[in-house]
């Protein structure tokens, strides 16, 4: 028994509960039975702390899994050689009670609606419940001892096989750290995949093992999808409305339009606050739905951080001042400095991403830096290295308790105390910040003091000079190619819809090609009159037209009692042909 102990982690060993009970039994061969384990267990004592291996989870282990069973069937069986009943009574409780807890064991876990899987170091099957046979489709006693990829098979969204790089049991087994991934799929014993959210966990130290619990989320995420489509198609539906409420509330307040007196367009400007907040909140709720189904779009421009900021932070300039608020942006107080005032030089970090995704999020941590402070200043910073760079925005307002900080970028969760029930929101902005910082590969956070301040942080990633120069040269090339459409000419026409060549011209009228009322060139003609000619035979007299003609103007004669050769219209004006003209050149 100690050569298995010492094989499977000694004083960590699985088996450390079969050497308590081996060794609380020894006693029933006296003390020369418990002699050699006494001495046993010393000799590995000596050894762990001589080598400097002696923590103190491996004494806590020692004392409690090694000298105290022996100390318990010492006292055991040696008041029971002495006659005392009462030993013997206790070893059965003792017994008892270890059962009891063992069955408890097995009952909770077999009580669990989770998957729950136990492997060991090396990735075999020790643990299943039934939760995780039902789900999966194995039996007990035929998934005991598989290696766990055998049994727990799972996937990626697009059906590929996990390697050591993505397998999150793997990844835990390697470096001892919890996982927990909800974007895999597990394929059923039958064939069938499901939607699961799994949770790995360590057991114990580096190489003794992991739990697995797992469970279906395919029906949540069902539902998650049903709200958030729900949620898209009622804020696409209702931003409508609520555009037509605020464009006639602005005509209302325009004095070219309307002629209201002082208090009517105090109450209409209130109305109008109401519905640009209104339409506001359907615009977040819009584009929280598209971030959460990944129809967010991701239009990447090279942008300078710096001069972008400095132009977003001039739009709130005023909205501070209002509130008694300075606003202080940093790398432009800090160049002038350098500079004696004179100049700016301010640090140019170049970025490739989304510019209204970065503007959204900046926008959003100010504003709510100035709703959450009622005195001070909001300073606003950019650093960074060579692969990153760093937005902060800090504040002196009334700060975040420490226990809602976790929370702070959940959807729909707000600070919930009395500084933060006088201040209107929804718990929207700083969840579609985060989501906005993951589709520019960046990421946010905050530090905060409650009743002292915050500061929010913003990190995208930063490109170097030479990169943002090659791509504008790129995009440059794109659009000049995009500007130049290919031309066909028919003689002097340009059938192509770009620009013909810049010739002088007379200023005449030509005729234009044209087809069903569409200019090939450059002219916008109705559609010509569909006539029919007469013959080169001796004219006679025009027949009497219809009163209301209708398209396409088909003019024929009314019936004669002499025979006509055809039908013949009235005589065309001026011109003996349909006359298409393209515009002059002052026209164009």
């Amino acid at each position: 028994m100690a050569i298995v102990l010492l094989d499977t982690g000694g004083a960590n060993s699985p088996f450390i509960a079969l050497w308590m009970f081996v060794s609380v039994l020894a006693g029933i061969f006296g003390i020369g039975a418990l002699l050699p384990l006494f001495i046993a267990v010393n000799l590995y004592f000596f050894l762990e702390f001589t080598g400097g291996n002696l923590a103190r989870e491996t004494i806590i282990a020692i004392l409690l899994g090694g000298e105290f069973p022996l100390v318990m069937s010492f006292l055991l069986w040696h008041t029971k050689r002495e006659g005392d009943s009462s030993s013997e009574r206790a070893y059965y409780d003792l017994a008892n009670e270890l059962n009891q807890v063992s069955n408890k064991a097995e009952v909770v876990i077999g009580a669990i609606g989770e998957g729950v899987i136990a492997v060991d170091n090396h990735g075999a099957i020790e643990l299943i419940n039934p939760a995780a046979q039902r789900t999966i489709g194995w039996g007990r006693q035929d998934a005991i001892g598989l290696d766990y990829k055998s049994v727990l098979h799972l996937v990626d969204k697009k059906n590929q096989e996990l390697t050591k790089a993505n397998d999150p049991i793997f990844d835990v087994l390697s470096t001892n750290q919890p996982k927990r991934r909800t974007d895999l799929l597990l394929v059923t014993n039958s064939g069938k995949k499901l939607n699961i959210s799994v949770v790995v966990s360590p057991i114990g130290k580096l190489g003794t093992g992991a739990i697995i619990v797992f469970h279906d989320v395919t029906k949540e995420q069902a539902e998650e999808r049903e709200q958030a489509e729900f949620i898209s198609t009622a804020s696409h539906e209702m931003r409508t409305p609520v555009a037509s409420i605020e464009g006639y509330l602005g005509l209302a307040l325009n004095p070219s339009t309307a002629q209201v007196d002082a208090k009517a367009r105090d109450f209409i400007t209130k109305a109008q606050e109401a519905a640009q907040h209104l339409g506001r909140l359907f615009q977040d709720l819009l584009d929280i739905s598209k971030a959460e189904d990944g129809r967010l779009s991701n239009n990447k421009e090279i942008i300078d951080v710096v001069a972008y900021t400095k132009d977003i932070i001039e739009g709130f300039s005023q909205k501070a001042e209002e509130k008694g608020l300075r606003i202080f942006f940093k790398p432009e107080t800090t160049s002038s400095t350098l500079t004696g005032g004179d100049h700016s030089l301010a640090p140019v970090f170049y970025a490739h991403l989304d510019i209204d995704h970065l503007r959204e999020v900046i926008s959003n941590l100010i504003e709510n830096a100035i709703k959450y402070t009622l005195k001070g200043e909001v300073v606003v910073d950019i650093v960074g290295d060579n692969e990153h760079i760093i937005i902060s925005v800090t504040d002196n307002g009334i700060g975040i308790p420490t226990e809602d900080i976790p929370h702070l970028f959940q959807k729909f969760y707000r600070v919930d105390n009395s500084d933060t029930r006088e201040i209107g929101g929804t718990g929207l902005g700083l969840y579609l910040c985060r989501r906005l910082a993951e589709a520019m590969n960046g990421r946010i956070w905050v530090e905060s003091e409650y009743k002292k301040g915050s500061t929010f942080y913003l990190e995208v990633p930063r490109i170097s000079h030479e990169a943002a120069t090659k791509l504008i040269e790129q995009a440059d090339s794109v659009a000049k190619n995009q500007s130049e459409p290919q031309r066909e000419f028919i003689g002097d026409v340009n059938v192509s819809g770009g620009d013909a060549p810049q010739e002088p011209a007379p200023d005449i009228d030509l005729p234009a090609i044209t087809a069903h009322g569409k200019n090939i060139g450059n002219t916008q003609t109705p559609p010509p009159a569909i006539v029919t000619t007469a013959p080169a035979t001796p004219a006679v007299e025009p027949v009497a037209q219809p009163t209301e003609p209708e398209p396409p103007y088909i003019e024929t004669p009314a019936p004669q009692t002499a025979p006509s050769p055809a039908p013949i219209p009235a005589p065309a004006p001026a011109a003996a042909r349909p006359s298409i003209v393209i515009p002059s050149r002052q026209r164009q």
